[in-house]
Parts: C-alpha cells; sequence; structure tokens
C-alpha cells in the first residue's frame, strides 16, 4: 500500500502545480488555454511526477523544486498523449476515460494544445525559481528532459513504433523502441528528482539511471499486458487497441505469461540497482513492485 498512498498524495501535489502553471482559458486564445488544461487536469496517475517526488526524497529536496520538475515533465507527458491520439499516429477516440484532446476540441486545436504543452514545460524550468540547491542544476535539469523528449528519447521511440506498425520485431528491436518511447521521459523523472538534490557521486548517479531504465522497460512490458487483460472501463483508453493497430507488442513477442515473467525480472533489476545507495530507497523500490501489479 506505500507505493498507493504516496500516488495518491503525489497526484494531489502536481496537480496543483500544474494548475499554477496552466494558463487561464479566456482572452483570443481561450479555446486552446481550455485545451491545454483539458488535456491535463483530467484523471492521470502521475506516476512520472511520482518518480520525481520520490528520488527527491532520496536527499530531501526542496520541494518547490521538485514541484517545478514534476510539473515540466507532465507537461511534457500529457503532450505526448495529445499529439499520440492524433488522427495521423494512433487515431484514438478515449483517453483517461473521456474524449481524446481532437475529439472534444478538434484536430488542429489539439495540434497547438500539444506544441504548447511543450513548449510550457521548458518555460516552467527555465524561468520560475528554484532554490539555491537546485538552481546549479538548472541547465542539467533542462537537457535531461529535452534529450528523454526529443529524437533521440520520446519522439524518436515514436517514429520507431509508426515505422514498425505491421511489422515483426525482435525481443532487442521492441526493447529499444520502448527503452526510447517510454522509457526515456521516465528514466528522466528519476534523475530530474535527484537533481535536485544538487550532485552526486557518479556511481550513485549510475546506480539511479539503471533503475529509471528497468523502471520504464517493467512499465511498459505490463502496458502491454493490461491492453490485453484489462478492459476499456479500467484502462481509461479501448482495451486491445495494440493489436487491432499492428503494433508488435511483448506479449505477442514472449506470449503472455512470458512478457509477465520478462516484467518482473525487469523490476527486480530495478529494485536490485538500488542496492548499495547510502540511503532509504524503499519507497523506490515500492513504486518498481506496484509497476507489474497495478490494474491500469
Amino acid at each position: 500500500m506505500i507505493a498507493e498512498t504516496f500516488l495518491t498524495e503525489a497526484q494531489s501535489r502536481v496537480d496543483h502545480e500544474l494548475a499554477r502553471h496552466l494558463p487561464a482559458a479566456e482572452g483570443p486564445t481561450a479555446r486552446l488555454h481550455e485545451a491545454m488544461r483539458y488535456a491535463t487536469l483530467n484523471k492521470g496517475k502521475r506516476f512520472r511526477p511520482a518518480l520525481v517526488f520520490a528520488a527527491g526524497a532520496l536527499r530531501a529536496s526542496d520541494a518547490s523544486d521538485l514541484n517545478l520538475a514534476a510539473a515540466a515533465i507532465e507537461f511534457i507527458h500529457a503532450y505526448s498523449l495529445v499529439h499520440d491520439d492524433l488522427p495521423a499516429m494512433d487515431d484514438d477516440d478515449l483517453r483517461r476515460g473521456q474524449p481524446t484532446c481532437h475529439i472534444k476540441f478538434d484536430e488542429a486545436t489539439a495540434i497547438l494544445a500539444g506544441d504548447a504543452l511543450q513548449t510550457l514545460a521548458f518555460d516552467v524550468l527555465a524561468h520560475e525559481h528554484l532554490t539555491a540547491t537546485a538552481e546549479p542544476q538548472r541547465i542539467r535539469l533542462l537537457q535531461l528532459l529535452t534529450r528523454a523528449s526529443g529524437s533521440l528519447g520520446m519522439g524518436g521511440g515514436q517514429a520507431i513504433d509508426l515505422a514498425a506498425t505491421g511489422q515483426q520485431l525482435t525481443l532487442e528491436q521492441l526493447t529499444r523502441m520502448h527503452a526510447l518511447k517510454t522509457g526515456a521521459l521516465i528514466t528522466a523523472s528519476v534523475l530530474m528528482g535527484a537533481a535536485c538534490c544538487g550532485d552526486w557521486a557518479e556511481q550513485e548517479w549510475q546506480a539511479l539511471k539503471r533503475y529509471g531504465d528497468a523502471l520504464g522497460l517493467a512499465f511498459q512490458i505490463h502496458d502491454d499486458v493490461l491492453d490485453i487483460e484489462a478492459d476499456t472501463a479500467t484502462l481509461g483508453k479501448p482495451q486491445g487497441s495494440d493489436a487491432e493497430k499492428g503494433k508488435m507488442t511483448f506479449p505477442q513477442l514472449l506470449g503472455l505469461d512470458g512478457a509477465k515473467a520478462m516484467a518482473e525480472k525487469t523490476a527486480n533489476e530495478a529494485v536490485n540497482a538500488l542496492q548499495g545507495l547510502p540511503y532509504n530507497t524503499a519507497l523506490l523500490s515500492a513504486l518498481a513492485q506496484y509497476v507489474v501489479r497495478r490494474r491500469h
């Protein structure tokens, strides 16, 4: 229950921060701002912000610094979902139990909302006040987020995914694709939370990176399992959509039991990566176990 309780608290905490930075839906750009708020202030799990908070707690980072990093991560995640759902991408009508942004508004507004959420993430990190501990890390925070979001991270993974639709991939290719598409932003969440604490010994930093990399893979494998086992109401998006669209998944490649076993193994690798760190890592470990037991 430690992970579920923490996630509930993290959700409330970051939702307040997101609302604080989102522009009001008024004036000549009211419709665009309404779409940005619609796409962001919904029933998301806020797992990535929770990782920021959990990593930052290792060395008692200032809450205000972590709030900014968590909001920036979630703005990037929200933008990515808006664009993933577009007709030119995954063409989905349902997200988090409600109509997708382009269905609720229109395609052009959804594109602009995603663009604006992406730039808002970097605006938050570039201009908001950071404490004396985190201020020297501002460039590093921006670097972590830009690399995780672009063609060498999430954007590149999505491009590979689109190109691979209907094709047979090897386990290595599938793992690589999701290391970029899903894993890059999850790893960045861990490292951005850690960066708010100040500098780290290189071996500790690399241990946190290994944790994030393994966690991101476990998260995606379990997502593929849920796409088969959970229903649409629980998922908040169409069940079975991956298979319907000809996308390669871990259960397709390994079988359902094989995918579950790989998810467990990878989650355990995330936990093992934390061993030897001279901090209380119980929360990060609990979040790794939660990833492969969640129902949505």
